[in-house]
C-alpha cells in the first residue's frame, strides 16, 4: 500500500528503539549538570507523572507502583502524591545494601514525579464511562513513555526504583526482567491488598508501557540524528 510522503515520516519517527540513544544533552557522569539538561530532565520528569495522573483518572486501574502509593494514600490519610514521594524515599533506603549511588537524576524523579502526580490528579477529570477511562489510560501511557525517554536519555541517574531493579540483577544474578516482574508483582498484591485500584488500566499499562518507551526513544534518536 502507497503512503503518503508525510505520513511515512511521521511513522519513522515513531520506529522503536531497542537501546537508549545516545543524545547531545546525555551527562558524562550522574551529576554532570548543565542548563539545558536539567530542563529537559524536569521535563521528562513532569511529562511522565502527569502520564501516570492520567492514568489514574482513568479510573480503570492504575500502574503497580501507583497502586501501591494508592493502597497507603488510603491507609494514612496521606495524598497521593506525598504517599508516591514516601514511596520513592523508601525504595531509595535500599540503594544502601546494595552499593548504588544515586544522582541528581533519582533525586528529582522523586520530588517532580510525586509533585506531578499530584498536581495532575487534582486538575484533570476523573473519568466516568469505560471508553473514556480507555483514552485516558492510552493517553497517560504514551505520555510516560515520552517522559521516561526524556529523562533517561538525560544520563543523570536512575530512578530509584529502576536503580533497586538494576542493583537487585547485579547483587543476585536473577535476570533483569525476573527482577522486575518479582518487585512489580509483590507491590501490586500489596497496594491491591492496601485498597489500591487495579483493572483494565493495569493491564494496558503493563502490556504497553515498555513498547511506549520505545517508541520515543525512536522518535528522540531520528529527531537528534539531523
Amino acid at each position: 500500500m502507497h503512503l503518503p510522503t508525510g505520513l511515512k515520516k511521521i511513522l519513522a519517527h515513531l520506529k522503536p528503539h531497542k537501546t537508549v540513544p545516545q543524545t547531545p544533552w546525555r551527562a558524562n557522569h550522574r551529576w554532570d549538570l548543565s542548563f539545558n539538561r536539567v530542563l529537559i530532565l524536569f521535563f521528562g520528569l513532569t511529562i511522565f507523572g502527569i502520564g501516570d495522573a492520567f492514568v489514574v483518572q482513568s479510573n480503570i486501574g492504575n500502574a503497580p507502583w501507583t497502586v501501591f502509593a494508592q493502597g497507603l494514600s488510603l491507609k494514612t490519610g496521606l495524598t497521593l502524591g506525598w504517599a508516591t514521594f514516601f514511596t520513592g524515599c523508601a525504595v531509595l533506603l535500599l540503594w544502601i545494601p546494595l552499593k548504588e549511588k544515586p544522582g541528581f537524576g533519582t533525586l528529582a524523579n522523586i520530588a517532580i514525579i510525586s509533585a506531578s502526580i499530584q498536581f495532575g490528579v487534582d486538575h484533570l477529570p476523573l473519568q466516568t464511562s469505560l471508553l473514556g477511562g480507555i483514552a485516558s489510560a492510552l493517553f497517560g501511557i504514551a505520555l510516560v513513555g515520552l517522559g521516561s525517554s526524556l529523562y533517561i536519555t538525560c544520563g543523570l541517574g536512575p530512578g530509584p526504583r529502576d536503580g533497586a531493579m538494576t542493583g537487585l540483577h547485579q547483587r543476585t544474578g536473577i535476570r533483569v526482567g525476573r527482577v522486575r516482574m518479582g518487585i512489580e508483582v509483590t507491590v501490586l498484591i500489596v497496594g491491591a491488598l492496601l485498597g489500591g485500584k487495579i483493572g483494565l488500566g493495569t493491564a494496558l499499562f503493563a502490556l504497553l508501557v515498555g513498547q511506549a518507551v520505545a517508541v520515543s526513544f525512536g522518535a528522540v534518536a531520528r529527531l537528534t540524528s539531523k
